[in-house]
């Protein structure tokens, strides 16, 4: 439970009072009463506000609405005000501001936009930090801390520069090592002094190529310098965080996450919150399994412990290219989604909307009007009833699932950072392709990191694992050894943690566990595909599938080929492969199929594990989750189609905690309707 002094769903947002005139601060309160929010979260980008000169503190107006708050039951995520620098910090001292990748130096504007490596930001970020715990220390409304917002944004400017060279000398000892692991032999790089190395950037080795990927000349020094930034933002964070344990050691502690954000090592970062929080902003046509891998992807940061659902919009956005309105039951229905997967909190961004900017075309609960005859409030004051009504009951219950899939930040810079083999290669896109196959089947996946303990998993899954860390090979052959089933793909065993490869024939270290050898990888253009033939066919019937992006040339060193390539000059070599190793299974997938074969496949893989569905079957659109608590189990049952949709629930029966309703056997789940169903032992 994130804090047992509000012990249910926490409900409610981001508040922005000081944008507003005090007159309409009660009427606020009026109708957030009305909405049941019971936590707001304030000073998110109040810093300028708060400080109006160097040696100057005013937070008359966070007392005041500190005080009225809480007089009204809601308590605060009291924010931290430093994710944007006020203007004369910009102007006395310009070594906060940021130099941008194509080494030019920013004014003053924007957010995210002061430099991690700035003295000036470090030294009054953590004063205001230090200021704000010591005068709140005490206040009860103050739930959990909220330090910076939506960290994110690289710097290359010469205090970077710097800071990188120190980076490196304790990271590797060493100026010889770093020529080693970077292989600056190529083209004349080698490296005397420190100093002579500088950031990677457009003016040096890195440049925007298709898609706006991000290519480089020497990926070794772009992985360290994503690994530096990523390093740099968060050594921000962890200052503001000491300075406001000193003063509120028992207080958690978070900063809002954004799902699958490429900057940050998220894996890195969650060992230094207490509780995982995240803002989550799909598109109208955002795969709902797509969400849904972000949610369990957030709750696997730390090991399954719930996390907070931070932001979402109540109905619209405005940074999208189509800013659609969510449809009537659609904010309730995801927000019982993030729910399902583990959130111990509904909240929003924000709570009225902005009235100036580019965020006053965002959805808020109390809208423009400013009143609460609104669609967008009835459904929001409807969510907070039924939250209210849940009670605690389902706080701290967690997910279980025998499936995992690894997601690993450094992985994905270095696979997208590749001068090669295509630029149609998407890390995380490939990860949701096995993840939705699973998803569709009712199937439950944790996604976890490659440090995470693999032993409670009957499957484990690493697609595009390219990149193979020391140690994690080991790791695998022991787990498989002891029964467990891996599948890897194509592009596998590649490379070591520096991006250099490793000599003796793909997939590397990982050779031995997969029984394989790949000789060649072939790219195929958008317009081209090969197919998998499946020799003895899945459920004994023979089948075809189509297969394209990237193909491997692999040939069997032990493990027996399931399916062969059907067409060009590699007609006939493995497609797909298990090695018995041990007591388990490793198996290598050597190019991209269509969604149908893992459909079809991945399931009756689960199958043979003794891995059932949530539910036996479900029509398409319909989600399904398990949580767990006490021993006490709760299916949600979630039904994203505008239409009805039958549900057979088979053996399972219980009460769904929305309505009281007992169900069991067949049933008719209405359009964008759930149940929470209460299962029976």
């Amino acid at each position: 439970m994130i804090n047992p002094s509000k012990p249910k769903i926490w409900y409610g947002g981001d508040y922005n009072p000081d944008q507003w005139e005090k007159p309409i601060w009660d009427e606020d309160l009026r109708m957030f009463k009305l909405a049941g929010i019971d936590v707001a979260t304030l000073n998110v980008f109040a810093w300028a506000y708060n400080q109006p000169n160097e040696n100057t503190y005013e937070f008359g107006w966070l007392d005041e609405m500190m005080d009225k708050l809480h007089g009204d039951g809601v308590g605060v995520c009291l924010a931290t005000s430093t994710a944007a620098h006020p203007a004369w910090m910009a102007a006395q001292y310009p070594d906060v501001l940021r130099v941008d990748f194509d080494g030019r130096k920013r004014k003053f504007g924007g957010r995210h936009n002061s430099c991690p490596n700035s003295p000036t930001y470090r030294k009054y970020s953590v004063l205001m930090a230090d200021r704000l715990a010591e005068r709140y220390k005490n206040h009860p409304a103050l739930l959990i801390w909220h330090i910076s917002n939506e960290y994110g944004g690289y710097c290359y400017c010469d205090n970077c520069a710097a800071a990188f060279r120190v980076w490196l000398q304790e990271r590797y000892g060493s100026i010889e090592v770093v020529n080693r692991v970077w292989n600056t032999g190529f083209w004349g790089h080698t490296f005397y002094e420190w100093n002579e190395i500088v950031p990677p950037s457009s003016l040096n080795e890195e440049w925007r190529g298709h898609n706006g990927r991000t290519a480089s000349n020497f990926q070794g020094i772009s992985l360290d310098y994503c690994r530096f930034q990523s390093d740099s933002l968060l050594e921000c964070y962890k200052l503001e965080y000491a300075a406001i344990k000193q003063h509120t050691p028992d207080v958690p502690i978070t900063t809002n996450l954004m799902g699958a954000f490429k900057e940050l090592d998220y894996h890195k970062w969650a060992k230094h919150l207490d509780v995982v929080s995240w803002d989550n902003y799909p598109s109208l046509d955002t795969p709902y399994s797509y969400t849904a891998m972000m949610h369990d992807l957030m709750r696997g940061l730390k090991e399954g412990q719930p996390f907070m659902l931070m932001e979402q919009t109540p109905s619209q956005q405005n940074w999208q290219p189509y800013n659609s309105l969510k449809r009537p039951g659609v904010m309730r229905l995801w927000s019982y989604q993030a729910v399902a997967r583990g959130a111990d909190t509904v909240m929003f961004f924000q709570l009225r909307r902005s009235v100036g900017a580019c965020e006053k075309y965002h959805g808020a609960v109390i809208e423009h009007v400013g009143h609460e005859h609104t669609r967008v409030f009835r459904e929001c004051a409807e969510l907070g009833a039924e939250l209210f009504k849940l009670g605690d009951s389902l706080l701290d219950a967690r997910v279980q699932a025998k499936v995992a899939i690894l997601f690993d930040w450094e992985n994905w810079w270095a696979v997208e950072l590749s001068s090669g083999p295509t630029v149609a290669l998407k890390y995380v896109n490939e990860l949701h392709k096995y993840y939705d196959s699973l998803y569709q089947a009712n199937i439950a996946v944790d996604v976890i990191g490659v440090d995470a303990d693999f032993s409670g998993y009957d499957l484990v899954m690493a697609p595009v694992m390219y990149m193979v860390k020391q140690g994690i090979a080991k790791r695998l052959e022991s787990y498989v050894k002891d029964g467990g089933k891996f599948i890897t793909t194509y592009f596998s065993g590649i490379v070591d943690e520096n991006d250099k490869v490793v000599l003796g024939g793909y997939p590397g270290e990982l050779r031995k566990l997969l029984g394989i050898w790949a000789e060649e990888i072939d790219a195929l253009l958008p317009s081209q595909s090969n197919s998998m033939l499946m020799k003895a066919g899945i459920d004994g019937v023979q089948k075809s599938y189509l297969c394209g992006m990237l193909c491997d040339l692999i040939h069997s060193e032990g493990a027996e080929v399931l399916a062969e390539y059907g067409e060009d000059f590699y007609k006939g070599m493995p497609a797909l492969t298990v090695n018995r190793f041990g007591a388990g299974e490793a198996w290598y997938v050597a190019t991209s199929p269509e969604a149908a074969f893992l459909q079809d496949w991945l399931p009756k893989l689960c199958a043979e594990s003794g891995i059932e569905p949530l539910l036996a079957s479900a029509p398409d659109g319909v989600e399904t989750s398990l949580r767990v608590k006490d021993g006490q189990q709760f299916l949600f049952v979630m039904n994203h189609n505008a239409a009805a949709s039958a549900i057979s629930l088979r053996e399972k029966s219980g009460i769904d905690l929305l309505t009281g309703q007992e169900l069991q056997g067949d049933h008719v789940l209405p359009g964008r309707d759930l149940w929470i169903i209460k299962l029976n032992a």
